[in-house]
């Protein structure tokens, strides 16, 4: 039964979240628990893939730290997500931008969509 709650609470929550995809640049607030303490973490990357489906949803989030790339894969309908901005709507052609790993420098910019 708790599980069944944790799921529509999530469910109810995703709805809360704005639209994005791949190419688009976001900051996903993740609570991290440290002992008995808990805080919230920024993640800021684009995303460079959305996956699965239903409950199982998932996507991947790339940020560059140092010239080193870092990729993080987030489940959509997790409870430990708090929100989900989107900072930049990118113009790509892909649903699943894995050519981003290899550019580095200006190379790895994708241009912004305007409205």
């Amino acid at each position: 039964m708790d599980l069944l709650k944790v799921a529509e609470s999530a469910f109810a929550k995703e709805l809360d979240f704005p639209e994005f995809g791949a190419g688009d640049t976001i900051t996903v607030s993740y609570k991290i628990k440290e002992g008995e303490k808990e805080r919230i973490q920024d993640y800021r990357g684009i995303v460079i893939q959305k996956k699965g489906d239903g409950t199982s949803k998932t996507f991947t989030v790339r940020k560059s730290t140092g010239g080193i790339g870092i990729e993080r894969i987030f489940p959509l309908y997790s409870p430990l997500i708090d929100k989900i901005a989107v900072n930049k709507k990118g113009k790509v052609r892909r649903a699943r931008i894995f050519y981003l790993r290899k550019l580095t420098g200006k190379k790895a910019r994708i241009k912004e969509k305007r409205f």
